[in-house]
């Protein structure tokens, strides 16, 4: 199956495709839609799933057990097409498991299920991995959606801020050529506020390994938010190109590689490992309140 599954209830619809059990919009019942649509002129991701990899690995190449594998960024996730394994008015789950390709790059039984859950003004988007081999299996796992920025029926007047519900200044870290450079900054965020500014995304991702909580708030200045919830995901994102029309807000469990600490995936920072037959699971959800 290739086609777009649509969910809805009476105040979101929601439409995912199976490549990459990606989200394509989240529609309120006022016709706006509050994520980014994929311009090839800036990016033409909108919500992609980072597995078995976050990030980059040093020159495409991860090693696991000391023996070399191609890896592109992110992950295989986002480009496989996944099975529709269930749907109902307001649900759908797809399901990517592994196959000859993708153990010639991660060689591990697995499966990834990915469900979308609408309830009233909320979608929530979980992962279940399952480690299907008989021996421990590392990973990284990340959501990557990009939302409007400006939001819909604002303007690039209206200041927009992210506020972490801790009010903590969580440090931040950056990349270099792609890879991690795990030197300590100053953080951006005052009492947990961040006014945000294209001008931040010039040095790439704003990237925070720990402390940002597990809740945060997209807003526009005298109008709409976006409240989110994560589970399972210590490390937190922000990401655009500079001048583009959206923000990535990106809540993740593993980062890219770091420099000077090699290619293999159990080295990279928060690396997930689950034991045979063990599952994880991961989950952000979204409520819009316009």
């Amino acid at each position: 199956m290739t086609d777009a599954i649509r969910i809805a209830n009476e105040a979101l619809a929601v439409i995912v495709s199976p490549l990459g059990a990606e989200t394509q919009s989240i529609r309120t019942a006022d016709g706006r839609d509050w994520l980014w649509n994929g311009d090839p002129e800036f990016w033409t991701g909108r919500a992609p799933i980072l597995f078995p990899i976050v990030g980059k690995a040093p020159d495409d190449r991860v090693e696991i057990g000391g023996e070399p594998f191609a890896m592109k960024q992110h992950g295989f996730a986002r480009k496989s097409l996944f099975t529709l394994e269930e749907q109902t008015d307001t649900l759908c789950r797809f399901v990517l498991t592994d196959t000859d390709e993708t153990r010639k790059s991660y060689p591990f039984a697995f499966r990834l299920a990915i469900e979308h859950a609408l309830e009233g003004k909320t979608l929530g988007v979980s992962a279940m991995v399952e480690n299907n081999d008989d021996r421990p299996m590392p990973f990284g796992f990340g959501f990557h959606p990009a939302f409007r920025w400006p939001m819909p029926g604002m303007n690039k007047g209206h200041v927009h801020h992210i506020t972490l519900a801790n009010r903590a200044e969580p440090e931040m870290i950056r990349l270099r050529d792609g890879l991690l450079d795990l030197s300590r900054l100053p953080s951006p965020f005052s009492e947990g506020i961040l006014a945000l500014d294209h001008d931040y995304f010039e040095d790439d991702a704003m990237i925070f390994p720990e402390g940002a909580g597990d809740r945060l708030t997209f807003s526009a200045e005298d109008g709409p938010a976006l409240h989110f919830v994560f589970e399972g995901l210590p490390n937190l994102a922000l990401w655009t190109k500079p001048g583009a029309p959206y923000i990535c807000v990106e809540p993740w469990h593993g980062m890219a590689a770091a420099h000077e600490k090699g290619a293999a995936l159990e080295a990279r920072p928060f690396t997930k490992i689950l034991q045979p037959g063990e599952s994880a699971r991961f989950a952000f959800s979204v409520t819009i309140d316009a």
